[in-house]
């Protein structure tokens, strides 16, 4: 796509047109690219006078109007001093280093507020000239700031400053452009204040206003008009012509003047002297604090869209950057800049995809893009008096249409559409915009940026204090993975509400430890004697967060009630912080479980040891109290039971393996044993049930006599009856009855297993 059928652009990054090209191959012959650099070297030149001596009168527009032709030095400075800085630096790339507009803005209104407009005595007083070298002074340490950012590395960092901040900055810096450039488009002779516009018609000059409107239709839409000459250089010929046509045909009192006679002189540094005398005045010692952090303020801003500029510029152009490294060159740039009388550069979007689409491949159309704005100061200043002021307005006009955040328009059409209760996360983004954007507006641009990085903050606080608990649930319909005989299943299914479940996530910190402890308050009722806090995606955790689970501890130990923790050990940084704040000492080792499953089942046994108060409870049970073999008479007990072999079995022993051929059902009389299965191409294994008195496994093998599908192995000692393929056959042939009786059986079991797991993935699920 060519530069001129760029409608849009040119403002910060995320205004930029990012449909990538394909990086252009090597030249077979040494110079082969020179053609090529040439070219687009110039055609970016062509784009960056007119919009840097623009900027140059919008940073120094404080200074008045005796300071025109040194604003328009400075802003053209600029791209000279930055590109050979960049070129001599070795930046390998088509990046062209000229003023951005955000940038920009930002000078002018430190200039405005911290120099001209300050509550400093020395500076109330001060000549003009002091002021531009406070000013020049300004951009030096930026630069020297940008240099320190690269230095450190903290070029990744500056990515930091929350987007609505940036937008609301971006916001406020066009309207400010906007309504800084009224006057001339009016054609006002002397300031007029935006508010009074509708009183002050009368002095209006119409010629003025349509020569300006001309000039910003030509740039917006010169895609359309011509493919050959870029919009903005189309705009700028079309509104000097239709300035000097209205001149020509008896308009000219009409219309507003002409910039002044620019004196021809070489550049020269002799800013750095200026520098020198003024830091080693001790008079000027209480400008300092206002200096540093207005420099800092711009050195940050100016980093942050840079770096967002290199990384469009990147992807454009297939050249990879170094963030810090740029920051280095860009900072270098800027205080060398300053010390010829130039203002700061940033990564100038327009005229970087200007210079790689007209055919530029190596660095060194950076340098003829410099030696081509140096040329024409030197060789073309005299005509820079003849053009008109309201051109240059309507440029900048331009500029702070395309700077207006595209984004914010997108937040603002979603909320209208969708509603504003259905985004609130949109809504309180556009509510910080706007703080940004008013703050800056009315009071101060580096006060705004620092407001919308604390509302930001408090923002995120309130977002992130809402999302602590994940879920919650109670254990009379979700159990764990031990199976219970029908009569303590019975009992969990009446009692289990006892247990409370709350699955934490995100971070347990100052934000949203509070809000934990008011709902464990409000659910601590009476039933509740077993709350167990899951932590497994917890990834954080403060003071604040361990002291709740400390005091939820004391207040729970105080009713007789239990507070049980699970899954913090996956977290080795986590479980050392509550080691350290004395969590895990206060709770006991037996209250800490690995996953919460294990918590449940803690918390189960002692629902059921509680409400049961059996002494035999754990004993062996007798045979006619088996599950499986529910509604047999005496004689078909006896019956069965003569087919059955009594096994014994010691605590981790292993009654059979996964995969091993196995026909054999095992009824359990005493003692647990759990079901592991083999994490797939690892060693491990996860329990998937343990079973208890009274429960049978291995009844599929039984009926299907295909291998063992886990592994089962004893938790302590058990006591089995086992049931063979061999003597269930016998069984079917002599007494089909009860055959049928323990089929019947084992199907109710399963029948009531798959309930139960149905009832827990609905809980969990809802």
């Amino acid at each position: 796509m060519s530069v001129a059928q760029q409608r849009w652009g040119f403002g910060l990054p995320d205004q930029a047109d990012r449909r990538p090209t394909t990086p252009r191959p090597a030249q077979a012959r040494r110079w082969g690219h020179l053609r090529g650099d040439l070219v687009g070297g110039f055609t970016a030149a062509m784009l960056s006078i007119p919009v840097s001596m623009g900027y140059g009168l919008l940073a120094f527009a404080a200074l008045g109007e005796a300071y025109i032709p040194q604003a328009i030095l400075a802003g053209l400075y600029a791209p000279v001093c930055g590109c050979i800085v960049a070129f001599l630096l070795g930046a390998n790339t088509t990046m062209i280093y000229s003023p951005r507009s955000i940038v920009t803005f930002l000078i002018g209104s430190i200039v405005l507020h911290s120099f001209a407009r300050t509550n400093i005595p020395l500076l109330q007083t001060a000549p003009a000239a002091t002021l531009l070298i406070l000013s020049l002074l300004l951009v030096f340490l930026a630069g020297f700031f940008q240099t320190l950012f690269g230095l450190f590395k903290f070029g990744t960092f500056v990515n930091y400053i929350p987007a609505p901040v940036i937008a609301g900055f971006q916001n406020a810096a066009a309207i400010l452009i906007f309504v800084s450039q009224l006057d001339s488009m009016l054609g006002f002779r002397q300031h007029v204040a935006p508010i009074d516009i509708p009183f002050s018609l009368a002095q209006l000059q119409l010629p003025t206003l349509l020569i300006g409107v001309l000039t910003c239709v030509l740039i917006l839409r010169g895609a359309r008009i011509t493919k050959i000459i870029p919009p903005t250089i189309l705009g700028l010929i079309g509104g000097v012509i239709a300035y000097y046509l209205f001149a020509a045909t008896g308009f000219a009192a009409h219309l507003s003047p002409t910039l002044r006679t620019i004196p021809f002189a070489w550049p020269n540094a002799h800013y750095f002297g200026d520098f020198v005398s003024l830091a080693t005045d001790e008079r000027f010692l209480p400008v300092v604090p206002t200096l540093i952090s207005g420099a800092l303020s711009l050195a940050i801003v100016a980093s942050l869209d840079g770096m967002l500029c290199a990384r469009l510029v990147a992807s454009d152009s297939g050249n990879r950057i170094q963030n810090n490294l740029e920051l280095m060159r860009l900072g270098i740039g800027n205080m060398v800049a300053a010390g010829f009388g130039g203002i700061a550069n940033g990564i100038n979007l327009g005229s970087s995809f200007a210079n790689h689409r007209s055919g530029a491949t190596t660095r060194w159309s950076v340098l003829v893009h410099a030696l081509v704005i140096l040329s024409a100061i030197l060789a073309f200043s005299p005509l820079i008096s003849y053009l008109p002021r309201v051109v240059i307005a309507a440029m900048l006009v331009v500029v702070s249409i395309q700077l207006f955040d595209r984004w914010t328009l997108q937040i603002i059409a979603r909320l209208f559409k969708a509603g504003f209760a259905a985004n609130r996360s949109m809504l309180l983004d556009l509510l910080v915009i706007i703080v940004v954007t008013t703050v800056a507006v009315s009071m101060n641009i580096v006060f705004a940026v620092a407001i919308g990085v604390a509302v930001t903050i408090l923002f995120f606080l309130f977002r992130m204090s809402k999302s602590v608990i994940r879920r919650s649930y109670r254990c009379d319909a979700v159990h764990s993975r031990k199976t219970r005989e029908p009569r303590q299943a019975k009992l969990l299914g009446e009692h289990g509400d006892r247990i409370l479940v709350l699955e934490l996530e995100g971070p347990l910190f100052f934000g949203t430890a509070e809000n934990l402890a008011t709902h464990i308050e409000s659910v601590l009722q009476a039933q509740t004697f077993y709350l167990i806090l899951d932590m497994k995606r917890v990834n954080e955790i403060d003071s604040t967060g361990a002291r709740v689970i400390l005091k939820t501890l004391d207040r729970l130990t105080k009713d007789g009630k239990f507070l049980l923790l699970s899954g913090f050990e996956e977290r080795p940084g986590l479980a050392r912080f509550l080691k350290d704040m004395g969590v895990l000492t206060a709770m006991t080792r037996n209250r800490l479980f690995h996953d919460t499953d294990r918590a449940i089942e803690w918390a189960e046994d002692h629902v059921i040891l509680r409400e049961l108060n059996d002494p035999e409870l754990g004993a062996e049970l007798p045979f006619s109290q088996l599950g499986v073999f529910a509604h047999m008479n005496d004689s078909e007990l006896a019956s069965i039971q003569s087919t059955l072999t009594r096994r014994t079995y010691g605590k981790g022993e292993v009654i059979f393996r996964e995969g091993e051929a196995g026909k054999e059902l095992y009824v359990i009389a005493k003692g647990t044993a759990s079901v592991r299965l083999r994490m797939a191409d690892t060693d491990r294994t996860t329990r998937l049930i343990t079973m208890s008195p009274g429960t049978n496994f291995g009844e599929l093998a039984l009926l299907d006599q295909e291998a063992r599908s886990a592994t089962v192995e004893a938790d302590e000692d058990l006591v089995c009856y086992v049931l063979t393929h061999e003597k269930f056959v016998m069984l079917t042939q002599r007494e089909p009855a009860v055959a049928i009786k323990l089929l019947m059986n084992l199907s109710r079991e399963l029948a009531s297993g798959l309930r139960r797991t149905t009832r827990t993935i609905y809980e969990l699920a809802s």
